[in-house]
């Protein structure tokens, strides 16, 4: 769980040093006896005999394309590196699925929690559990717990902002369908409509172009841009959550899908042995204080 005033933070250096040479390690292997334990109304086995995946024997895991780091590791979800993409495997090896029978799948983020059956037997891409989304699909427990952050060239007005009301005349933009959005729209709540695009690499051209002066994405994925990518540019500041709740990213299944309980009790064990907070520590490293927009 992340304070309110922390942010994800790794030096430049330490971020390329980090990201591109961290200790190189295989997708994660089966134990014995690790299924996870059913959860939730409905529970079934979660032997994985059992379990009714898209196609026999196999886990077919979907996620958006690019994969973007740190979730994802040189664009490679099959790799097993990148926070997501460990996330992915530890799960599956839950369920009983080692890395060789993890089928993996591209879906455009919007499409994977759109209305209509999946062709996935889940999806990870950084969806934030919703109400509204609930509707159309269903959900893992959460599985990270975000904060939405926003992005200006250094030096820009934008750059300067300590406050919502400092970012009502700034021109914002985000990706289509995101929580990044609907803070703009329903938090900032800006003189001018947010710019919206397909891809977040969109937005970070616009952002470099002069197109828009700040961009909002979630925190690390804040933290990888201004560290990696687009080093001119600065986290501004961080939103509080919304009605004092977290916000968290969760796995997404098909509505009423047979797996929903059994991968959210993979989710549930990952957590309470300490598997997430370890895979966290690793792949979004450290936080340090930091602004907090009001």
């Amino acid at each position: 769980m992340h304070p309110a005033a922390r942010v994800l933070r790794r030096a430049v250096a330490g971020a390329t040093v980090a990201l591109l040479a961290t200790a190189v390690g295989c997708a994660p292997q089966p134990e014995e006896n690790s299924a996870a334990k059913p959860s939730g109304p409905g529970a079934r086995s979660c032997a994985k005999d059992e379990l009714a995946t898209k196609t026999p024997g196999k886990l077919t895991i979907a996620t958006d394309e690019p994969a973007y780091e740190p979730w994802f590791k040189d664009d490679k979800p099959a790799g097993g590196e990148g926070f997501e993409s460990a996330v992915a495997y530890a799960v599956a090896k839950r369920l009983g699925y080692d890395s060789g029978a993890v089928v993996w799948q591209s879906v455009p983020f919007n499409k994977a929690f759109a209305p209509g059956e999946k062709t996935f037997d889940f999806d990870i891409n950084q969806v934030s559990i919703s109400a509204e989304r609930a509707k159309a699909v269903d959900f893992s427990s959460g599985y990270y717990d975000v904060r939405q952050a926003v992005i200006a060239l250094k030096g820009s007005k934008a750059a300067k902002a300590t406050s919502i009301a400092d970012l009502k005349d700034v021109k914002l933009g985000a990706q289509v369908g995101t929580t990044s959005l609907d803070y703009i729209d329903d938090v900032v709540k800006p003189a001018r409509a947010a710019a919206v695009y397909a891809k977040n690499d969109q937005a970070k051209s616009a952002l470099k172009n002069g197109q828009v002066d700040a961009v909002v994405t979630d925190l690390p994925t804040a933290f990888y841009i201004t560290a990696a990518e687009v080093t001119d540019a600065k986290i501004v500041g961080q939103f509080e959550n919304r009605a004092g709740a977290a916000e968290q990213f969760g796995l997404v299944l098909d509505k009423g899908s047979a797996l929903t309980s059994c991968v959210t009790g993979a989710v549930d064990a990952l957590r309470e042995d300490g598997t997430l907070a370890k895979l966290e520590q690793r792949w979004l490293s450290d936080a340090v204080d930091a602004p907090v927009l009001k």
